[in-house]
């Protein structure tokens, strides 16, 4: 016969089994709620088209310049770069905004280029300017880079610093234009070459658009054609943000050129591009009636866009 001591003896195993498996799920829900409930609070795809439209720039500075800045403080410092978070922090889980992220610093670090390489030179022959150097080195720089990086140098910038530095080269820059302490040609063949370079990564996008849509477009789901459109519509949107600037920063080539029709239908065009936000991407098959291909609704406003700038930049070379 058991006696009370025998039941007690088996009762405490099973008290501490228990205690056991609750202290173990509720772990799993705190890690749960960590990396879901962060992951939730850091998402944001911000694709505001009145962004920095208000903005204040003083006479003879650069618009594009001080609305790049304020798009690169935006991103970095008030949404927070997630696109190099590691395996630990809640932004690891996430995928559609590190794509638009990158695409946004994509967009920003071809338009520093264009400033180094022809914008802020006088024909090319002068000597580079050394803020804006600056800015096109740390904009290129990867946007997946963590300050450690184990298979490579221990420790490193990390992509967010790079990004926030070369925020303030553009900054400083801008006050020495202001100033007259720097120099930024706005010149029609400037602005017909700046264009063209947009034009052709617009291109490079589109061809990675096609290639997704010719090689997954049957399947029932395609894991990349999320990360693919929100990495486009981050360039898009950096490119109307800077294009509708370009209309300030070259306000006088636009008028002698008699550019302003086509300059509105570019930016509505880049501007529908920029602001497309489906719940979830598809990529069905072209003839679908049930399921919606989004890539190919962003490739054609894309390749409106590209239609609009080569129509300007045959008005320019004339």
């Amino acid at each position: 016969m058991a006696t009370i001591e025998d039941d007690l003896t088996t009762e405490r195993p099973r008290r501490g089994l228990r205690r056991v498996l609750i202290a173990l799920g509720v772990l799993v829900l705190a890690v749960v709620a960590y990396y879901v409930g962060g992951a939730l609070w850091l998402h944001h795809i911000d694709d505001d088209p009145d962004f920095a439209a208000q903005l204040a720039v003083p006479d003879q500075a650069s618009r594009a310049v001080a609305v790049s800045a304020a798009l690169i403080d935006r991103e970095v410092n008030q949404h927070r770069w997630v696109a190099n978070d590691p395996a630990f922090l809640p932004g690891y889980l996430l995928d559609n905004m590190p794509a638009y992220e990158t695409g946004i610093m994509q967009a920003l670090g071809r338009f520093a280029t264009e400033l180094r390489d022809r914008l802020a030179r006088v024909r090319g022959s002068s000597a580079v300017d050394p803020d804006v150097e600056s800015a096109a080195g740390r904009l290129n720089y990867p946007g997946d880079v963590w300050i450690f990086e184990w298979s490579n140098t221990p420790v490193q910038p990390s992509s967010e610093s790079q990004y926030r530095r070369g925020m303030a080269d553009l900054r400083r820059y801008n006050e020495r234009l202001a100033q007259g302490q720097a120099v930024l040609e706005r010149r029609a063949d400037n602005l017909m070459a700046t264009l063209d370079r947009i034009s052709d990564d617009l291109g490079a996008a589109s061809a990675a658009l096609t290639r997704e849509v010719d090689l997954n477009a049957t399947r029932l789901f395609d894991p990349e054609a999320d990360d693919l459109f929100y990495n486009v519509k981050g360039k898009l949107y950096a490119y109307y943000l800077i294009l509708r600037a370009f209309e300030a920063d070259f306000a006088n080539v636009v008028k002698e050129r008699n550019l302003q029709a086509s300059w509105a239908d570019l930016l509505n065009s880049a501007r529908l591009g920029a602001t497309l936000h489906p719940w979830m991407v598809s990529n069905g098959p072209l003839d679908s009636q049930a399921v919606p291909n989004h890539l190919a609704a962003q490739g054609f406003l894309l390749l409106r866009v590209r239609t609009k700038l080569e129509e300007i930049i045959d008005i320019l070379q004339t």
